[in-house]
């Protein structure tokens, strides 16, 4: 089994991610570490900056994640910035945004690899379309990412993310697996 060091202290991208790799027989190791949040809304860069940052300390095979939330009508908004988002306006100061408006939005994501081999990070990236809800529905869970579960309803649904129950939920993720940035560095990664 080959191991990889996720370097992040959000745990529910950790038991996404290891679940996701599992299938490679890639073991995910958690090493929560404070990373650098650049000043950018490019996922690249900010992924860059955070394995480089990780790979510095950890010398060894590691992965950092950043995301992404993207509001069509919003020019975007509010891109990378969603923790800064939620922390200020809160979910309910988006949803008050998009009030009269298109509600379709999707999620970004950007995962850098980075190892000895290597002099600059390997990314693996997908989407996932949606729309949002009228309000918050449904209830957190620990294997969630993000507030913004409770308003994301993915394409072909009619529930948020946050309302699915989890063999909902799991079903969606295997859906969506195929096109997925873990994937797509799971089949490079064995291969």
């Amino acid at each position: 089994m080959k191991e990889i060091y996720f370097a992040t202290t959000n745990k529910g991208k950790v038991n996404s991610v290891s679940s996701a790799l599992s299938r490679y027989d890639i073991k995910v190791t958690h090493y929560p570490l404070g990373l650098p949040e650049p000043r950018s809304d490019d996922l690249k860069e900010i992924a860059r900056d955070k394995v480089q940052f990780a790979y510095e300390r950890i010398k060894k095979p590691c992965i950092a994640l950043d995301s992404g939330f993207y509001i069509h009508s919003l020019k975007g908004f509010p891109k990378s910035f969603v923790n800064f988002s939620l922390d200020t306006i809160g979910i309910e100061g988006i949803l008050r945004l998009v009030d009269g408006k298109p509600r379709d939005c999707e999620f970004r994501n950007c995962l850098a690899y980075l190892d000895q081999h290597l002099l600059d990070p390997l990314y693996f990236e997908s989407s996932v379309e949606g729309d949002l809800s009228e309000e918050p529905r449904g209830v957190m869970k620990d294997y969630y990412w993000s507030e913004l579960f409770l308003v994301f309803i993915p394409k072909n649904s009619n529930k948020t993310l946050a309302e699915m129950t989890f063999e909902e939920y799991r079903a969606w993720r295997e859906e969506r697996y195929r096109d997925s940035f873990a994937s797509k560095f799971g089949e490079w990664f064995t291969g």
